[in-house]
């Protein structure tokens, strides 16, 4: 029989991983469920030489952005293939990284700092991403001055066409309604400061894409942001810049707008008040560290009390359905590789990595999710990948065969289905997956399976793994 997780320590992994796999469960075992997450927290400690490797299968991910730039306007590869491949780059890491909570806490933060990818700073996109994942398990503080101050960002949220004679409200409004303090936090005066504080950072846009500081439209003169007040005197503002954001990562409001943001991620979709308050107190105790935050979240009863309360996103309904079904990604040798492919079905599911539009990043409640529309297209997306229609194998792919989710013969259909329920989600089958799965195959869960030539392994696996992953034990997490 295949091990499985018990449930306290397939919740964390529910919460802290793109899905369960059987290496997962086997680490997880071995270890302990706090030891495991202790070693997540330190990735560099976690051996992930395969994910690492798959870098290099996309050169123009390390490319200079001018370099990305000429070769766009030469037609040698437009920008959008340049994106889509970055795309792939981070969907394949969270499909077979070991470092999970590392993946995890750094798409957390590139939502929470949203920048989309095909952005007009689409050339700086990839050092972007760089940028968060350095930071995704250490200070906020930090994180939020290389962000706010990063190319892509700047160029994103208009901070380089702001000036002195006309600052841009965008970044300033966004760094104080989203990024730090919170809606209701913060005066329409405050935004206006912020702007100001902000102006002189400059991109050289559509030539270089080299970041420079501008001393000449830099607004000087007296600022208050909040409980925020600085002369202001220098026209280089970098240094009263840096203050700002500091001062803001430290602001009890971000501490609760963070903690608020974290619980409604990893617990429920109602954060529980009591718990974004102890967590708050943690962040605002430890100046700022991540790591602190997510110990006192996991550890907390209300964490314990919210298994299954959570509904997988596009994007996380799509990596988790790959690595349930053991599928490799392999280097892609086209535009039309399984790589890409990812990329594609997180539109069909409602949402495709990195476009969102708008600066407030991805919904973390699962009411955007839970439709009807939604329900139809994860339906038909987990039928194509179980059968290996779309991607096939002869796109730089592979899957177990079909036929080696039979684990002996003979078997019953019904401890067949627990079988694949244990290797497939991680964890055994109820009453009511049986039903459900032999229903979809039109079999009794006390047909014998004696041998290869049954016509369930012969043409329905694929719908059986389908019936499992339609299920709420896998749609939510």
């Amino acid at each position: 029989m295949t091990a499985i997780l018990n449930p306290v320590d397939r919740h964390l992994v529910s919460r802290f991983t793109f899905g369960c796999t059987p290496a997962l469960t086997r680490d997880v075992r071995r270890l302990g469920r706090t030891a495991w997450f202790e070693q997540q927290l330190r990735p560099w400690k976690v051996a992930d030489t395969e994910a690492t490797a798959t870098r290099a299968w996309w050169p123009d991910l390390d490319r200079a952005p001018q370099d990305l730039w000429q070769r766009q306007i030469t037609g040698v590869r437009p920008g959008w293939q340049v994106t889509a491949d970055y795309a792939g780059w981070v969907l394949t890491r969270r499909i077979h990284s070991r470092r999970q909570v590392y993946e995890v806490m750094t798409a957390f933060w590139e939502n929470h700092l949203h920048v989309p990818y095909d952005s007009d700073g689409w050339v700086w996109r990839m050092d972007y991403g760089s940028l968060i994942r350095r930071h995704a398990l250490g200070r906020f503080d930090e994180l939020l001055v290389e962000a706010i101050t990063h190319p892509a960002m700047l160029i994103w949220l208009d901070g380089v066409r702001s000036t002195k004679a006309a600052p841009n409200e965008n970044l300033g409004r966004e760094l104080l309604e989203l990024f730090t303090v919170g809606v209701g936090n913060h005066t329409e005066a405050d935004v206006k400061d912020a702007a100001k504080i902000l102006t002189g950072w400059r991109v050289d846009m559509w030539d270089t894409w080299e970041p420079f500081y501008e001393h000449e439209v830099h607004h000087v003169g007296p600022v208050r942001v909040g409980d925020f007040h600085h002369a202001n005197a220098d026209p280089d503002g970098r240094a009263v810049t840096h203050a700002l954001l500091r001062h803001l990562a430290r602001h009890p409001d971000t501490a609760r707008h963070l903690a608020r943001k974290l619980v409604t991620k990893f617990v429920r979709d109602d954060p529980p008040a009591a718990l974004v308050r102890r967590l708050a107190r943690t962040y605002l105790e430890h100046d700022t560290a991540i790591k602190p935050v997510l110990r006192e979240l996991i550890a907390s009863p209300e964490f314990a009390a919210s298994a299954g309360l959570k509904l997988r996103d596009p994007e996380e309904d799509v990596v988790a359905t790959y690595r349930a079904l053991g599928a490799r990604l392999e280097r892609p040798a086209d535009d039309d590789a399984a790589t890409r492919s990812l990329l594609w079905q997180t539109g069909l599911l409602g949402s495709q990595l990195g476009s969102w539009p708008r600066p407030d990043g991805l919904p973390l409640t699962g009411t955007p999710w839970a439709t009807t529309l939604r329900a139809l297209a994860a339906a038909d997306f987990h039928r194509t990948v179980a059968n290996q229609w779309w991607p096939s194998e002869d796109h730089q792919i592979s899957y177990p065969s079909l036929r080696s989710w039979v684990p002996r013969y003979p078997i019953r259909l019904d401890k067949l289905v627990d079988e694949v329920c244990r290797r497939l989600l991680g964890r055994p089958a109820t009453s009511a997956l049986v039903a459900a799965a032999c229903l979809a195959v039109d079999l009794p869960g006390t047909e014998v399976i004696r041998d290869d030539d049954h016509p369930l392994v012969q043409w329905e696996m694929g719908t059986l793994l389908t019936a499992l992953l339609d299920s709420p034990e896998h749609y939510f997490r």
